[in-house]
């Protein structure tokens, strides 16, 4: 049954209530714990009973930081990463392009720099060279150093890591491994096949720093005091959210601590780039996802693929100041991109049809480093895992984005198994692939096939869900402080959704291309701000703009709104749809 009887919003989607057991829940919570309802709702969506609740409010890493030692070949890596450090060994870090791979690299570099050593830092050339470890790099790197540590690759990279004569090599990844492992060192990876997989939801950077807690524990069984790992946990908290990793378990603790030690303002890189992203509150998931986070990986996607690691890692503020305003650059005109591949991709895709299992499109000389982002945009639109590949002669290297439920990475993999694929992998939710022009449509129908077996192209426009009803009037600051409460938010712990039932539009301005501000009444004195970004994409903005005096029940997620030092409540607004 639809909420508010909301069957076809103004954005073609069917509003869905809260279950009657989860309300149910949430009721039981507010007498028991005694604690808000806006919180109660939110516990009740995550299933935490009254007795798990205080220790899910206050998540605290001594109790969820899993064992290092959980980990295959764990023990190893940092043993091994200890010798080279006692010994001075000359070390290398090649890292992935994106703010995962940047931030678990910057880990490496800053705690190696505190115990005196200076690491080479290495990220291949997205366009050049592609994703991970390659023969040539490998080679020339092993030739200078004894020890190459991959991070956020490398788990499938046999071939180049086995060109590494001379020196040793560590992986430290999260990315679905194969049937066999590359013959190095080490090889500590979450999703390797011969894992449980319990601790499949973390990101690179988190393996990472399980790793330098490895080592510091062997550096204190012999007597020898570390680097502080705690004051690294803003990096952990930027990589986690920015790749989209599940915010359950251990990570919704090294998010909750990693945005508490990046309020301090103590490192660098991450201090200039909030002041140019303009961020004047507190940092939360948000800032990290949509404004840190693509900034960091704008030197990856279309411009030098190692600034992102080198903002992070360094220590002069003058340094991060410059690669911060270029990284900040490099973003704008990557929007630019973006946009006219978004258009060219989307345009394709609805001509081929939005309800297949698979929504694709591919185009001669469409950036690689946009292609994902592209991918991202087609998954929201259709609800069905999404494959944008950008063309370069005959090879065209692509990106697909996945639906809760469908694990591309896996069905990728597949692919490259059989042969359609010149190479491809990835994780549940996302994956990259490279593809001849020629298999280019006998892949994507194998690909199709296989996730249409996992379910993808059953369902429609997807539900909106929603938390409940809110007033205007109850929509403030102490209510917002409340939710946070129960955050972090983001992958697979969304932060909960309102709708404001029958309310009238008392003021609407187009602001920039595509999105709308507006101002809410519901006719008694109460009223509330609101922003709806990209609105001018799809219906929604051109109908709130011309209301003619309708009225209409509008959801979003609440915000507090900083600006000129005051601080407001806000909207942001996903969906509307006329109040009947």
């Amino acid at each position: 049954m639809s909420y508010l009887g909301v069957e076809q919003s103004l954005s073609g989607r069917r509003w869905v209530g809260p279950a009657p057991d989860v309300e149910r829940a949430a009721e039981m919570l507010i007498q028991q714990a005694g604690l808000p309802r806006a919180v109660c709702q939110v516990l009740a969506r995550r299933g935490v009973s009254a007795m798990e609740a205080s220790g899910f409010l206050e998540p605290k890493l001594k109790e969820l930081l899993p064992d290092p030692r959980d980990m295959k070949d764990m023990e190893k890596a940092a043993t091994r990463f200890l010798s080279a450090v006692r010994n001075k060994q000359r070390i290398a870090v090649f890292a992935d392009y994106d703010v995962d791979g940047g931030s678990s690299a910057a880990l490496l570099l800053v705690w190696l720099r505190q115990m005196g050593l200076q690491a080479t830092l290495y990220v291949p050339d997205r366009i050049d060279e592609g994703y991970g470890p390659n023969v040539p790099a490998m080679q020339e790197l092993a030739a200078t150093h004894d020890l190459i540590i991959c991070v956020d690759c490398g788990t499938l990279s046999h071939e180049p890591i086995a060109a590494a004569k001379g020196a040793d090599v560590i992986v430290l990844d999260h990315h679905l491994g194969g049937e066999t492992l590359p013959d190095c060192a080490a090889v500590v990876n979450p999703n390797r096949q011969d894992e449980s997989g319990d601790l499949g939801y973390l990101c690179a950077a988190g393996v990472v720093f399980l790793m330098l807690v490895e080592a510091g524990r062997q550096l204190r069984e012999a007597g020898v005091k570390g680097p502080d790992l705690i004051g690294l946990l803003d990096l952990v908290a930027l990589a986690t959210v920015a790749d989209v990793a599940p915010l359950i378990g251990a990570n919704r603790a090294l998010v909750r601590q990693g945005l508490k030690v990046m309020a301090q303002r103590q490192r660098p890189g991450l201090v200039a780039l909030s002041d140019v992203a303009r961020m004047d509150s507190a940092p939360n998931s948000y800032h990290l996802g949509f404004l840190l986070g693509p900034r960091v990986n704008a030197g990856g996607r279309i411009g030098q693929a190692d600034l992102g690691a080198r903002l992070l890692s360094t220590e002069s503020m003058h340094e991060a100041q410059a690669l911060s305003q270029r990284l900040d650059e490099l973003n704008t005109e990557r929007r630019d991109i973006e946009n006219a591949v978004r258009a060219a991709a989307l345009e394709q895709a609805e001509e081929r049809g939005l309800d297949a299992p698979l929504v694709w499109a591919a185009g001669e000389g469409w950036h690689p480093g946009v292609v994902g982002i592209v991918a991202s945009r087609l998954k929201e639109n259709a609800n069905r895992p999404a494959i944008v590949i950008g063309f370069d002669g005959d090879e065209g290297k692509g990106s697909g984005r996945s639906i809760s439920g469908v694990d591309l990475g896996a069905s990728i993999q597949r692919l490259a198994a059989e042969g359609l694929l010149v190479k491809g992998g990835g994780h549940k939710m996302a994956a990259g692939l490279t593809v001849m022009r020629d298999q280019l449509e006998p892949a994507m129908a194998r690909l199709s096939e296989l996730l249409a077996k996992q379910g993808a192209g059953e369902g429609g426009p997807a539900d909106l869900k929603l938390d409940g009803t809110l007033m205007p009037g109850a929509a403030t600051i102490d209510l917002i402080e409340q939710i946070e409460k129960a955050g972090p938010f983001g992958a697979s712990a969304p932060a909960p959704r309102y709708a404001l039932p029958d309310l009238q539009v008392r003021f609407a301005k187009r602001v920039g291309e595509s999105h709308l501000k507006l101002s809410l009444s519901d006719g008694i004195g109460g009223g509330l701000d609101a922003i709806a970004f990209g609105a001018f994409d799809g219906p929604m903005g051109e109908k709130l703009s011309n209301h003619g005096g309708a009225r209409f029940h509008f959801a979003g997620r609440l915000e507090v709104n900083s600006w000129g030092g005051r601080q407001s409540v806000q909207l942001r607004l996903e969906d509307a749809a006329e109040a009947i």
